[in-house]
């Protein structure tokens, strides 16, 4: 027989920010992930007691979709974690201080003009964010602080940067960007080589920027 809880049967995440296939509902989290609920109800008692906050902001729908770099918090255990991948592409919990849980990243997918000409970025998980420094591009990468949502820093996606695949055949691989491909009027391609030195190379709509400045990693990558 089938899994009740999984294929067919799996919880479909509502509409958010996330894609329907890049996204995680919080009741396949808290229930299958973290096993802190035995069944739905008790998932749903748990939301409703405004214990779980994602991005910062209490969430109450079990089915609401956390997705790549998202910071959910347990107020209840003061615990915090981020949404990344492992290296087979399938979502990972991974833990993280109260003070990597005060930010996330961003990759920027679009730069545009408002109304007033006020300039914008959209980011992948939906967010609109004005007024953004002028030196911002697609394809980088902002650091967005949860408390006023307002970029404080950013880096260019550029060569040798550490990179995330976050589509794709290679999804969930890391590795340093060597070179990369400019091709006019389609995709860009870029020459990624990973820890055990292997090269590949994927499309540029595909790739999530993180870096290192001081800080490891930023602490969203998983150990192991």
């Amino acid at each position: 027989m089938l899994d009740k809880l999984s294929g067919t049967y799996a919880p479909r995440p509502s509409a958010g920010p996330h894609k329907l296939r890049e996204s995680l509902p919080l009741i396949v989290f808290l229930r299958n992930r973290l096993k802190y609920a035995l069944n739905g109800r008790e998932v749903k008692a748990i939301l409703m007691q405004e214990h779980v906050k994602v991005d910062g902001k209490v969430r109450t729908d079990s089915t609401y979709p956390a997705g790549f770099m998202d910071v959910i918090t347990l107020e209840a255990t003061n615990e915090n974690f981020r949404l990344v991948y492992d290296i087979k592409g399938r979502f990972t919990v991974h833990r993280i201080t109260a003070e990597e849980g005060s930010y996330k990243l961003g990759k920027v997918k679009k730069i545009a003009l408002g109304k007033k000409a006020i300039p914008y970025v959209v980011t992948h998980d939906g967010r609109t964010i004005r007024y953004p420094d002028p030196a911002i591009r697609a394809n980088d990468t902002v650091k967005i602080d949860l408390a006023t949502g307002k970029i404080t820093d950013f880096i260019k996606f550029d060569t040798g940067r550490l990179v995330m695949v976050t589509g794709g055949k290679n999804l969930g691989r890391v590795g340093v960007i060597v070179h990369r491909e400019k091709h006019e009027g389609g995709f860009d391609l870029v020459h990624i080589k990973d820890a055990l030195d292997n090269t590949f190379r994927h499309q540029t709509i595909q790739r999530f920027r993180c870096w290192y400045r001081g800080w490891k990693a930023m602490g969203v990558f998983a150990k192991g």
